[in-house]
């Protein structure tokens, strides 16, 4: 059996560790200095032109965004229901209720015509996921939000780097948050970044990662310990330096990919968008399940499937909606490796996998 091929590898380099190392003989391990760095070379990095901030998880970044743009209890915010549940869940957090809308099936991504069919008086805010690292479609949903009165949210977990008409995700919204999970394309070890587009909110986010305090002891609201340590944060420097080579390398694997996989249906890529490709997701017609146990047992190659369960079918909220779109891409979509430390030969046994088993309808 050929050496397994998993579908997302982390890449962790002697400058992380170095960085560590700096950071643990300092002496000053919680938010601190490397923190403030990273938060400014992450928005320079990136061209977001805005005020970062940085957080100890992605899902905290969407709760402590969303309350800082004061949405809690008797709210309503439109949320795709074919992501991570962490897009509901922050939702839920703040007391306001997630309100499903369906997806586009060339991109993913929330459809502008289900968003403004599931717009009701409650409504306050409509947060697309630039899923799998393809952007949403942000000038139909901006047009929507500004004929509606309602604010724009980006859940921008998997898109560092990612734009539409030369304008990167992240700058859309009131805010934008960036994952910095392992898995993700690049990583701090765990946490998350915020981009905000206006002061105030940036401050308040500020103040609900740290307890409530802007001057120690002086809180001013109930918050959170959300902060990051300057640790991870000095993993997160280091990982800026190498993220741009990595999406190269990842558009370049999704390219091969698209133009030698037969038997699935490949990802497109809208007119003036930019992939950074997160994860490199196919649609299979039939047999998905079928499809990626034989890849895993017969060729060693490992699959992931985003997002078999609608959240609009999970238990904590529970709906009785026809989402089509959302319930074809749960049954059809499979994502195959497609990360930077793949060799020309795994894509190759991918390719051949793939094909050969798509022909003989596995």
């Amino acid at each position: 059996m050929p050496e397994f091929i998993p579908p997302a590898k982390p890449l962790i380099g002697a400058e992380e560790r170095a960085a560590v190392d700096r950071v643990l003989r300092s002496g000053m391990l919680a938010q601190g200095p490397e923190v403030a760095a990273f938060e400014h070379e992450f928005s320079e990095h990136f061209g977001l032109g805005r005020a970062c901030i940085a957080v100890n998880s992605g899902t905290s970044g969407l709760h402590l965004g969303l309350l800082s743009c004061n949405v809690g209890p008797g709210d309503e915010v439109i949320v795709p229901s074919f992501t991570f549940a962490a897009t509901a869940n922050s939702v839920a957090l703040t007391g306001a209720t997630p309100v499903f809308a369906d997806i586009d099936p060339d991109d993913f991504c929330l459809s502008p015509a289900s968003v403004e069919a599931a717009i009701t008086q409650r409504t306050v805010g409509i947060m697309p996921v630039h899923l799998y690292g393809h952007p949403a479609k942000m000038t139909a949903l901006g047009e929507i939000a500004g004929r509606h009165g309602l604010r724009l949210f980006e859940d921008a977990a998997q898109a560092h780097g990612a734009s539409l008409q030369g304008r990167p995700v992240g700058t859309f919204g009131h805010f934008a948050m960036f994952s910095l999970y392992p898995t993700k394309n690049m990583t701090s070890g765990e946490g998350g970044m915020v981009s905000v587009a206006d002061d105030e909110t940036a401050r308040r986010l500020r103040l609900y990662r740290n307890q409530g305090m802007e001057r120690q002891y002086h809180n001013e609201v109930v918050g959170f310990n959300a902060r990051m340590t300057d640790i991870h944060a000095a993993i997160g420097r280091e990982q800026l330096k190498k993220v741009n080579a990595w999406t190269k390398r990842r558009q370049e694997n999704a390219a091969y990919l698209s133009q030698h996989l037969e038997g699935v249906t490949t990802p497109p890529v809208a007119d003036g968008a930019v992939h950074v490709y997160h994860q490199y997701t196919v649609r299979v017609p039939s047999d998905r399940d079928g499809l990626a146990a034989a890849l895993r047992e017969e060729y060693n190659i490992g699959t992931g499937m985003f997002y078999p369960v609608p959240n609009h079918q999970l238990r904590p909220f529970q709906r009785d909606i026809e989402l089509p779109e959302t319930a074809r891409a749960a049954r059809e979509c499979l994502s195959l490796p497609v990360h930077p430390s793949l060799s020309e030969g795994d894509l190759e046994r991918v390719v051949t996998a793939v094909n050969v088993l798509a022909r003989a309808g596995a």
